[in-house]
């Protein structure tokens, strides 16, 4: 059984080397235990750093290209490289290392596929009150989104089993935390979150320049996960709010026609009914359109599947040889 510790890092010079002390040199039941680090285009002594440790790969971005982009990276060369389980932490020591041995217990236990670290918010003294609360906010929000329970959704520290790694797909390019969350819920893939610690801060959160610009990108997220992974629902709703406003005007229109025996004055209201139930319409027809192309969608995340499976397990072979 093989595990690859992945981090993500961009210009860590000062605090990858304090969390790399702090992973574990072993844990029962695997048998191999290798880090790999993505360098997403830094431009300060990273890669030396993590050289001088003993690192054992190093996936590099010639420029900075984002979380997103720099998480799937890692996840497709832990494939190549043979791992059996992916963790991914962060290289500013946020996440207790020890507790990686948490993460992957119920991936090797057989009970889950991925396994979300819940950090303890509320007793975390580096975050403030807005942001305890905008955590708890967000998170709700996913677990409605995605159908899960999963407690801390923006929680990077997080375990993935081989066969839910090959699975994985992200679209947008801010972050992987809440997509990867809303695809599995929907893929109903075995998920569970194991509480861990976390570590005092060592610099300020690059993800959190400013909270609300983080929000609106976050909703961003969900709101198009949502709507790629259950379009019908989206659209439906958005359908069902309009045809309900103009189904309202509609009514109301015809109890003042009944009770007066004249619309004089209020054909306004019914132009805005009748404009109002075309767009509750055209937004469920839009819907089930894309609930069409979901389908299509997934057949091709099927075919992607095989195809990326039959690749790794071949370089497997290959590197077993």
């Amino acid at each position: 059984m093989k595990l690859i510790i992945q981090i993500p890092c961009y210009n860590e010079a000062e605090t990858l080397k304090v969390a790399l002390d702090h992973l574990p040199k072993h844990i029962d039941g695997i048998d191999q235990i290798e880090v790999l680090i993505i360098n997403d285009g830094s431009t300060d002594a990273t890669v030396q750093v993590a050289r001088e440790w003993g690192v054992n790969h190093i996936v590099t971005f010639k420029q900075n290209k984002g979380l997103a982009r720099g998480f799937m990276a890692g996840i497709d060369a832990c494939l190549h490289l043979g791992a059996d389980i992916i963790v991914n932490t962060d290289a500013d020591d946020q996440y207790c290392g020890a507790d990686i041995e948490k993460l992957v217990r119920p991936i090797l236990d057989g009970k889950s596929d991925i396994v979300i670290g819940e950090r303890p918010i509320d007793e975390t003294e580096h975050f403030s009150k807005k942001k305890k609360m905008f955590q708890h906010l967000g998170s709700w929000v996913v677990r409605q989104a995605s159908n899960t329970d999963i407690p801390d959704a923006p929680s990077g520290f997080r375990a993935y089993s081989r066969e839910a790694a090959l699975r994985l797909n992200v679209i947008n390019e801010y972050t992987y935390t809440l997509e990867t969350i809303i695809q599995a819920g929907w893929n109903k893939t075995a998920m569970t979150s194991v509480p861990i610690r976390t570590n005092p801060e060592l610099r300020p959160s690059r993800l959190f320049k400013s909270m609300w610009r983080y929000m609106k990108r976050s909703s961003t997220v969900i709101l198009r996960s949502f709507a790629m992974y259950k379009p019908l629902r989206f659209f439906g709703y958005i359908g069902a709010v309009f045809f309900g406003l103009g189904l309202i005007l509609g009514l109301r229109f015809v109890w003042i026609f009944l009770s007066t025996g004249s619309g004089s004055g209020h054909v306004q209201s019914l132009i805005l009914c009748a404009a109002l139930l075309m767009i509750g319409v055209q937004s469920f027809l839009t819907g089930v359109l894309a609930d069409i192309i979901s389908g299509n969608r997934k057949l091709m995340e099927d075919v992607q599947y095989r195809v990326r499976k039959l690749e790794i397990d071949a370089s497997r072979k290959e590197n077993e040889q």
